[in-house]
């Protein structure tokens, strides 16, 4: 009876072993997935003003401009804040600021959906950009704590799928809520799933190797000083990519994020729902290029020459785009689709990074090239605003500016020009040792 017992005891023993070890294996995969939702929430509330630019301009009087500038204030929150996230997250506990950073974009989301002022809406969408700042950067520092060396190069290829997912449901489906409901409804719901995401992250994640206190071991963070800061700095190759990239994401983000849906409902009079269902042309072809770039990547002289084939590909789609308006619908959904498949090498510039510098500041060095992403985004959307205003001929509809088709691609000019030097970025990054 007691060997029996004893047995009995060993294959209890044996099975829960067995499940531990099962879920140490999968826990990992719960960690990422979470911050693959934070990027998925980041670029919702990033895009969500171009499926609702005729109620923002109508409920807040703005022109243009205004509208530009109350969507850029996102970005210029999101430029200051990407400056401390990256040291944050490689000094301090992750999942507590991460969990903070998401329930700021939820709280944000609610302000936003509430206001009857400006100024107000200002400082939540400000808000959003502090806390979304931290999306991006969080997935980077997790995958490397939670992954061995030789899987993190393809766990990051799904940051780039999950972020146009959310871009793609900031798009159809949120335009689809606007429509039937209203926009505020529509900013209720993203903060509520901002809200339910912070707790989830809360209770379900921990950090990586924690002491018996729960607090974060010593060793699995590195004390980031001002000479190491100063040496990613004086780099510049670390330049020539954050330059690139804020060259090359601006003109998803502009055309993604706002000026695009209004520009395809008047160039090809659609509806705004129509519109936004071409504009997800573009993010899935991100998420299918992303991937695709990466896997064909080889060293670094190798996927700086696919970066600059995507980037060639997504300046003559996006040229076809703006200035062959003719064209049938059927084409210019292809044409959407090959822009943002072309702008999928952009996400190649991360991986660059990373290789080029300690592993130990792979959430600085992120941080870093994201500060392209805000800087060329918060100058261009209130400047493509500005030049819509100045060519605008005075048509009011509503009490909402109306802009005509030539309006519209001679303020989205700038965007052919930003891949343009983009890729001599490519090249001069290619020329040196």
């Amino acid at each position: 009876m007691t060997i029996s017992t004893n047995m009995n005891s060993q294959n209890i023993t044996t099975e829960k072993l067995s499940v531990l070890s099962s879920f140490a294996r999968l826990y990992p995969w719960l960690v990422i997935f979470l911050c693959a939702l934070f990027a998925f929430y980041k670029y919702v509330l990033q895009v969500s003003p171009s499926v609702m630019t005729t109620d923002l301009m109508h409920q807040f009087q703005v022109n243009g401009a205004g509208l530009g500038n109350l969507a850029a204030t996102y970005f210029y929150a999101y430029l200051i804040a990407q400056l401390f996230a990256g040291p944050l997250l490689d000094r301090y506990s992750p999942k507590y600021l991460i969990t903070s950073a998401i329930a700021i974009c939820g709280l944000a989301a609610f302000a936003f959906a509430s206001t009857q002022t400006l100024t107000t809406a200002a400082f939540a969408r400000a808000f959003m950009g502090i806390g979304t700042a931290f999306a991006t950067v969080s997935y980077m520092k997790m995958s490397v704590l939670w992954f061995r060396p030789n899987q993190v190069a393809f766990v990051d290829g799904f940051l780039g799928t999950a972020a146009m997912v959310g871009a793609m449901c900031g798009q159809i489906p949120l335009a689809f809520l606007v429509t039937h409901t209203s926009w505020r409804t529509s900013l209720i719901y993203c903060g509520v799933f901002g809200v339910v995401l912070a707790v989830s992250f809360l209770l379900l994640v921990r950090d990586k190797n924690t002491n018996g206190n729960g607090s974060i071991a010593p060793t699995q963070h590195t004390a980031i000083r001002f000479s190491d800061i100063l040496y990613i700095l004086k780099n510049k190759k670390n330049w020539l990519l954050t330059i690139y990239s804020g060259l090359a994401f601006t003109p998803i983000a502009v055309l993604g994020g706002l000026w695009g849906n209004p520009f395809f409902e008047t160039a090809h009079h659609l509806s705004a729902t129509q519109a936004a269902s071409f504009t997800t042309c573009i993010f899935l072809g991100f998420a299918v290029g992303g991937p695709l770039f990466g896997y064909f990547g080889g060293d670094i002289k190798q996927r700086i020459k696919l970066s600059m084939v995507g980037t060639g590909l997504a300046l003559i789609t996006l040229i076809l785009i703006i200035y062959a308006i003719h064209l049938p619908l059927w084409i210019f959904a292809i044409l959407l689709f090959l822009f943002g498949m072309g702008m999928g090498s952009y996400m190649s510039c991360f991986s660059l990074a990373k290789e080029l510098n300690q592993i130990g500041f792979a959430g600085t060095i992120v941080a870093l090239i994201n500060t392209g992403d805000a800087l060329f985004g918060s100058i261009t959307e209130p400047l493509i605003g500005k030049i819509l205003d100045i060519f605008w001929q005075g048509k009011i509809i509503n009490g909402v500016h109306v802009f005509s088709t030539a309006n519209y691609q001679m303020a989205l000019l700038l965007l052919p020009a930003y891949l343009l030097l983009a890729l001599i970025c490519l090249i001069l990054l290619g020329k040196m040792k």
